[in-house]
């Protein structure tokens, strides 16, 4: 097995999944593609394609031949394994250099789609890219130890228990605390559904972060599955009473909820608010997934 990264960016002509799929030519790349399958690779996005730079980790589960084109496969993912990073990684740091050991600044391997790296390089862009914010949004609710802000333009250290990263990336505590800081942060600590923006003594908002294609169903761990609620909004998105439509309409289920209460719970227009950064919207196809398996409308 070998970790690498994989370049993956909205303007490709392949037919990528994001979060299940990803499209490669045989010929480049397949010898590659095969050593990483059990492990981990790294998500990377260049200017022309969005400009995120290392943005997320997920684990491949296998290789299959793409049954239209000979010439191509795919690196079928696993979608539970995702997960977003809290801060966009750049691939060069002015005065330090690359993160991927050896990297040149332009051409060569810098335009390869597909780079085996060493875990040295991998765990230096997971600390990098889950070093956790140092603001008011992403401080735990309850007051418990949270881990120390970092930097991904200065390569900070991470400051977990010394451990290999992919044993780190498998934790589920772990996972969810980063997963709430990305969506909290993501929604500015405010509730998507009704607008309220409650926080306590210390400056912590008082939202959760929910899960649109929840954990147990392989929900991955990204900020494009995640909405900020409040904790009744919360219990009634999860119980299926309220969803969303593609255009962001909150969707409430019929004569599940009286009006008048609604109109206590709800924003006015009934439409999502949006993340500040379109990057972070929700994506469709987890949206899709809600109404058809969750929602009682």
């Amino acid at each position: 097995m070998a970790k690498a990264v994989f370049i993956q960016s909205s303007h490709s002509s392949y037919d990528d999944q994001p979060g299940s799929a990803y499209h490669f030519p045989k010929k480049q790349y397949l010898s590659r593609v095969e050593q990483t399958v059990g492990d981990w690779v790294i998500f990377y996005e260049g200017k022309r394609g969005g400009g995120r730079g290392y943005y997320g980790v997920q684990r491949v589960l296998q290789v299959l031949d793409d049954p239209k084109n000979p010439e191509m496969a795919y690196a079928v993912l696993d979608q539970g394994s995702e997960l977003s990073f809290e801060n966009f990684v750049p691939r060069w740091v002015e005065g330090q250099g690359p993160y991927e050991t050896g990297l040149p600044r332009s051409r060569g391997n810098n335009t390869s789609s597909v780079r085996l790296i060493s875990d040295e390089d991998f765990a230096r862009i997971i600390n990098a890219g889950l070093a956790a914010r140092d603001e008011p949004n992403t401080i735990p609710r309850t007051g418990e130890q949270h881990y120390e802000s970092g930097f991904a333009e200065a390569q900070a250290d991470f400051s977990p228990p010394d451990q290999p990263r992919e044993m780190l990336l498998s934790q589920r505590a772990f996972r969810d605390r980063s997963f709430a800081r990305q969506v909290k942060h993501a929604y500015g600590g405010r509730c998507s559904m009704s607008g309220l923006e409650l926080r306590n003594g210390g400056g912590r908002p008082e939202v959760e972060a929910a899960h649109i294609i929840p954990v147990s169903e392989r929900g991955p761990d990204t900020v494009r599955n995640g909405l900020a609620l409040s904790g009744t909004v919360h219990w009634m998105f999860d119980r299926g009473l309220l969803s969303i439509s593609d255009d962001y309409e909150i969707l409430v289920a019929k004569k599940a909820v009286d009006e008048s209460t609604l109109s206590r719970l709800l924003l006015p227009e009934r439409r999502l608010l949006e993340p500040e950064n379109p990057v972070f919207k929700p994506h469709k196809s987890y949206l899709r997934w809600h109404r058809e398996n969750r929602f009682k409308g």
